[in-house]
């Protein structure tokens, strides 16, 4: 799948079944907000959540809120099927999120129901289909994430959903999170390897306060060095952390126009080997610094403004 204009900063998980929470997530700045129908549903009200979901994705799109997705039940929960009826009749609705994706079967399930539904949608030229995200939440969907990778071409993500993986290897979550250190480096490696365009890393549970601010935001910062490009969220208090430390700072922002500005002048002076700031720079560096101008540009920084600065810059 296209990975130019997708990101996933924070995903939101709102309750499907409250009306007072769906309201409520219409005023909020996400880049992905997920109306869940899982965990959060009772059983006995998932039928109400689902026809509500539908009509709540059909009112006008918010301008502050990217993606709307809508977690479903799990494949084998004997709730999906229902689940993706309603739902995607709703014309507003941009990813599904699927808990609990053991194999690779999951995904071609949800595949083969979206496209009878939606054929136009799914058709081989379509410019919009509905986009999958994968929740990995058990030793067997680690050791088999290669196929599902490539289970799917809607697949657009992996999340780490800690706690049920916690619960299936039978560990503790402490607060480095050293368990889940293979884990977490397996689900970032594959969805790299695969094209992947995000990576969401585990929810912080504690979050209240400043302790738990503080908490959030180390957690953040260290997915971000694991390879994550974005974390799950269950409160919205913990929106504006997450994406602030998944966004580039305009320090790194400078940078990567400078490289960029100053290996465009490189090239035309056939110059294969240069530096910046008394450091060599190869294609690699360059590679890296084109990559995070465009997401500057989708986290929102005036790329064309920063640009203007640095127009004067040579390669040296």
């Amino acid at each position: 799948m296209a990975t130019s204009s997708i990101i996933r900063r924070a995903m939101l998980y709102v309750p499907g079944s409250s009306m007072r929470f769906l309201e409520k997530s219409r005023g909020l700045s996400a880049d992905c907000v997920a109306y869940d129908l899982e965990d959060s549903v009772t059983p006995g009200k998932k039928a109400e959540a689902r026809s509500q979901l539908r009509e709540f994705l059909t009112r006008e799109r918010v301008p502050n809120v990217k993606e709307q997705a809508v977690r479903i039940n799990s494949v084998g929960s004997g709730y999906a099927l229902d689940d993706l009826t309603q739902v995607l009749q709703a014309p507003n609705l941009d990813a599904i999120v699927i808990p609990k994706v053991d194999s690779a079967s999951d995904l071609h399930f949800v595949t083969d129901v979206m496209r009878h539904t939606l054929p136009e949608r799914h058709a081989a030229d379509s410019k919009n289909p509905i986009r999958l995200i994968a929740l990995v939440e058990s030793a067997r969907s680690i050791m088999d994430l290669a196929s599902i990778c490539k289970a799917s071409p809607y697949l657009s993500g992996l999340i780490f959903a800690a706690e049920d993986f916690a619960l299936d290897l039978s560990i503790t979550r402490t607060p480095d999170l050293k368990e889940f250190i293979y884990a977490r480096s397996a689900i970032a490696t594959a969805a790299r390897a695969h094209n992947l365009p995000s990576t969401i890393d585990l929810v912080t549970t504690a979050f209240r306060g400043e302790e738990g601010m503080q908490t959030l935001r180390t957690e953040s910062e260290d997915g971000k060095r694991m390879g994550f490009n974005g974390k799950q969220c269950i409160h919205p208090t913990q929106v504006d952390v997450v994406q602030e430390v998944f966004s580039p700072d305009q320090k790194e922002v400078d940078w990567a126009v400078r490289v960029v500005i100053a290996d465009e002048k490189a090239d035309a002076q056939g110059r294969g080997a240069w530096t910046l700031d008394g450091k060599m720079i190869d294609v690699p560096v360059v590679g890296k610094a084109k990559a995070l101008v465009k997401k500057a540009e989708l986290c929102g920084f005036d790329v064309e403004k920063v640009r203007e600065q640095w127009k004067d810059q040579e390669p040296e």
